[in-house]
């Protein structure tokens, strides 16, 4: 069985969200996977997937301060300016953590470890809604 979706996540404020919830409820289809991957493509280059903590929103926050101290903002002799300071420091951070993940799945669910969730990291200070094509491919139950 193969499906395929756009998922659009709504705008959010610059930071790492917890988005494992969201991207669950968008596809039904899960449920009927035995044994299978979920490729979650991004398409956009400021922003990035990654997976890591679901319990203590404090490792989201200390996420985004050690990405701004990595990458910080309003380093000279850069060129890449046209979108404003937070531009290419969001470039950046987003070749450095990726825009794709590939999960497994398991009777149904993601299989994802007890304290693992799917982080969206927003790089922009106002990136707007951001969009996730969803590939799920595998045996069905």
């Amino acid at each position: 069985m193969w499906h395929q979706r756009q998922i659009t996540l709504r705008a959010r404020n610059r930071g790492f969200h917890l988005i494992t919830d969201e991207v669950e409820s968008a596809l039904p289809e899960l449920e009927s996977c035995q044994i299978g991957l979920l490729n979650l493509w991004l398409q956009h280059t400021s922003a990035s997937l990654t997976i890591n903590e679901n319990a203590d929103s404090a490792v989201r926050r200390d996420f985004e301060r050690f990405f701004n101290r990595l990458v910080p903002q309003d380093v000279p002799g850069y060129e890449h300016d046209y979108e404003g300071p937070d531009d290419l420091p969001a470039h950046f951070k987003s070749s450095l953590l990726g825009c794709s993940l590939t999960i497994p799945v398991q009777a149904g669910r993601l299989a994802l470890g007890t304290w693992q969730g799917i982080y969206l990291g927003e790089h922009r200070d106002h990136g707007g809604a951001r969009r996730i094509v969803a590939t799920l491919q595998g045996m069905p139950a």
